[in-house]
């Protein structure tokens, strides 16, 4: 009797079905040239796989769900995928789609907030990037309540959404916003700055908003623990701030030049420091680290007043007689150099 020939899935002429599609499988993970414009795919939270696999195929991403599926649950990223707005270009390869699904690389934007911002223009700005109505954001950062649940000092959410840039999901909210730049600035206070507070008995609120006006005055930041330093002086020996920036606050935006009409306009308005003593209740918009460790660390002065030169530095003096003829010799300097203020 002839000897028996080797079975089917033997002869390399033909592979297994199982075999093709390990091949094909591997292939598909790994090989690959992606091509095209990036396409979004939302996945949802919660969403089955065989759904993230369609809406894969159906934009063209992936040729095959079915295998797809197969792959992800043998490399076992099926069950770990992340939900949120991704983007993928044609001929990807599964492995790489997976691993930005595993690993939550979704689409992202930036947000940035400028040092100085109050909850009016912070509330204008979240709006833009999430779609949520302005004037409702601006109240809820205005409510007492949202401070209390934020935990921060308070009164309000004014000076609390620290200023810098944030990188986010192109989907997330008002809330998310909030959450990460209010996260900023509990982190800002380590316990080194902590204790620099309590041994110069003010408490975070207070550097806080000490802070606010610092970041408002300032046109160079070289100058803050110099300003920082007149005010803590005069905090000291219980003269009042008379910051200019607090009853532009007051009036409810910003004047290029302060009247004497406009102090006594809102004379007992409770941010006004020509006319009330100490600290207003709370800060005036949002400060840097470098403004708050200005107050924190002011630098070794006696200076009591400043006032402003034409490019915005300014002149730093120990009484009102030098302060007044400094006023007066930069009043000539506008007069010969009519250039407007930076």
């Amino acid at each position: 009797a002839p000897l028996p020939t080797e079975p089917a899935m033997l002869n390399p002429a033909r592979p297994a079905p199982a075999l093709a599609a390990l091949a094909l499988l591997a292939h598909a993970a790994c090989g690959g040239t992606p091509e095209g414009e990036p396409v979004r795919i939302d996945v949802r939270r919660g969403a089955p796989f065989v759904e993230v696999a369609e809406a894969l195929a159906t934009a063209d991403i992936i040729g095959s769900p079915f295998l797809f599926r197969v792959y992800a649950r043998v490399s076992g990223d099926a069950t770990r995928i992340r939900p949120g707005p991704y983007a993928f270009r044609r001929g990807t390869p599964w492995r790489a789609i997976l691993d930005d699904l595993v690993a939550g690389r979704v689409l992202t934007a930036r947000i940035t907030f400028p040092e100085g911002f109050g909850i009016d223009e912070l509330a204008a700005r979240i709006a833009a990037f999430t779609g949520a109505d302005a004037d409702s954001l601006r109240a809820v950062l205005a409510d007492t309540a949202t401070a209390r649940r934020w935990e921060v000092p308070g009164p309000t959410m004014e000076g609390y959404l620290y200023p810098a840039t944030f990188t986010l999901p192109i989907d997330a909210t008002a809330e998310d916003v909030i959450r990460v730049a209010v996260a900023e600035w509990h982190s800002l206070w380590t316990e080194a700055r902590r204790a620099r507070a309590d041994s110069i008995g003010m408490s975070a609120q207070e550097i806080t908003t000490l802070a606010s006006i610092v970041e408002k005055e300032a046109r160079r930041r070289d100058e803050m623990p110099l300003i920082a330093a007149v005010y803590r002086n005069r905090l000291r020996i219980g003269m009042p701030l008379q910051a200019d920036p607090t009853v532009q606050y007051a009036l409810g935006g910003h004047r290029e030049r302060l009247l004497f009409a406009d102090i006594e306009r809102v004379r007992d308005h409770p941010y006004n420091t020509y006319h009330r003593g100490g600290l207003p209740p709370g800060p005036i918009g949002a400060a840097s680290a470098r403004a708050i460790d200005a107050v924190l660390e002011p630098a070794d002065s006696d200076a009591l007043f400043f006032v402003a030169r034409p490019d915005g530095t300014h002149v730093f003096t120990r009484t009102l007689a030098e302060h007044n003829r400094a006023i007066a010799a930069i009043r000539r300097e506008r007069a010969r150099n009519p250039t407007p203020r930076p």
